[in-house]
C-alpha cells in the first residue's frame, strides 16, 4: 500500500488540534477510484501551541541592543553594593536573585523601598538630575519633561522590562500627551514571580525617583493578569492607602503562593505578604 504524505495548515480562531496521531483522508475529486483502488493518503496533524489554543498572543521577543549588557552590569553592580554581596548566577537570573535578596533582607517594604530609590539616583550623575528638574520639568507645565523621559525609557530599560514603546496618555488637565510608556510584558515581573518585588522594588521606588529628583511625576499600572505595565509620566499616583496594587493576590506562579494555598485551603484570594 503506497502512502505519500501531505502537510496540513489549519487556521482560524475556533481551531482545536489535540493529537499528533496520523489521520487518513480521501481527496474528494478520486474518491471514486480510491475507494476502487483502496489507496488513500497520510495527512499528519500536530498539536496546537497552548497559547493559540487559549486565544493569547505568543510572547514578545524583545531583540538585545548593543548597550544591553553594559545597562545590566550597571544597574546589577549597583544592587551589589545595596545588598553586600553577589549572586554566582549570571546575567539576569544573577539580578533577579539580588532584588529578591534586598526585598527579604529588608526591615520593612519602607526600607526596600528606599534601597531602591537610592539604587535608582546612584545610576545619574548627581548635577544631572538637579539641572532636569530645574530646568526642563517646568517646560509647557512639564509635558517636554514628561514626554522625553518616556523616549529615554523606551530606549534605555528594555533590556530590564523587556518590549516596550511610547504611547498617549491622557492628562488631569483634559489633554492627551505621547509621555506613556507600555510594557507589553514586563520580564521583571515575569522573572521575580512575586507582587510584592514588582511593587516594592519596581513601582513605588520608580514613582517616587521620577518625581523627587526629576520632578516629573509618574504613576505606574501593572496588570497582574497579563503582565504588561502602563508608564503615565505627567500624572501624579494615587495616595498609598488609596493604591489598590497593595491589595493583589500573589501571582498564580509564586513558589510562595502556592505553599500558602496548601496551608490555607479556605482562602481563594490572599493578597501578597510582601506587598
Amino acid at each position: 500500500m503506497k502512502m505519500k504524505p501531505l502537510a496540513l495548515a489549519l487556521h482560524g480562531p475556533h481551531q482545536a488540534i489535540v493529537s499528533s496521531c496520523p489521520i487518513y483522508v480521501l481527496h474528494p475529486s478520486r474518491s471514486k477510484s480510491l475507494l476502487h483502488n483502496r489507496r488513500f493518503s497520510r495527512v499528519f496533524c500536530s498539536s496546537v501551541p497552548s497559547q493559540i489554543m487559549e486565544g493569547k498572543d505568543p510572547k514578545p521577543e524583545y531583540k538585545p541592543g548593543i548597550l544591553d549588557d553594559f545597562f545590566l552590569n550597571a544597574f546589577r553592580n549597583k544592587l551589589v553594593q545595596e545588598v553586600g554581596w553577589d549572586s554566582e548566577k549570571p546575567g539576569y537570573d544573577g539580578l533577579i536573585e539580588l532584588a529578591k535578596a534586598l526585598m527579604t533582607n529588608s526591615r520593612s517594604n519602607s526600607h526596600t523601598k528606599d534601597a531602591a530609590v537610592r539604587i535608582l539616583k546612584s545610576l545619574f550623575p548627581p548635577f544631572l538630575l538637579e539641572l532636569y528638574k530645574i530646568l526642563i520639568a517646568p517646560i509647557d507645565g512639564g509635558k517636554v519633561a514628561a514626554m522625553m523621559v518616556a523616549r529615554v525609557t523606551v530606549l534605555t530599560c528594555q533590556w530590564l522590562m523587556g518590549t516596550c514603546s511610547v504611547n498617549s496618555v491622557d492628562l488631569p488637565d483634559a489633554t492627551s500627551c505621547n509621555s506613556g510608556v507600555f510594557v507589553e510584558r514586563c520580564k521583571y515581573l515575569e522573572e521575580s514571580k512575586c507582587v510584592g518585588i514588582c511593587i516594592n522594588t519596581c513601582k513605588l521606588p520608580t514613582q517616587s525617583f521620577f518625581n523627587d529628583y526629576m520632578g516629573v511625576p509618574l504613576v505606574m499600572e501593572p496588570n497582574f493578569s497579563d503582565y504588561s505595565c502602563q508608564f503615565k509620566f505627567g500624572i501624579h499616583p494615587p495616595l498609598l492607602e488609596n493604591e489598590v496594587a497593595l491589595n493583589e493576590p500573589c501571582l498564580d506562579i509564586c513558589p510562595i503562593a502556592s505553599k500558602r494555598r496548601e496551608i490555607q485551603r479556605s482562602e481563594d484570594v490572599m493578597k501578597c505578604p510582601k506587598a
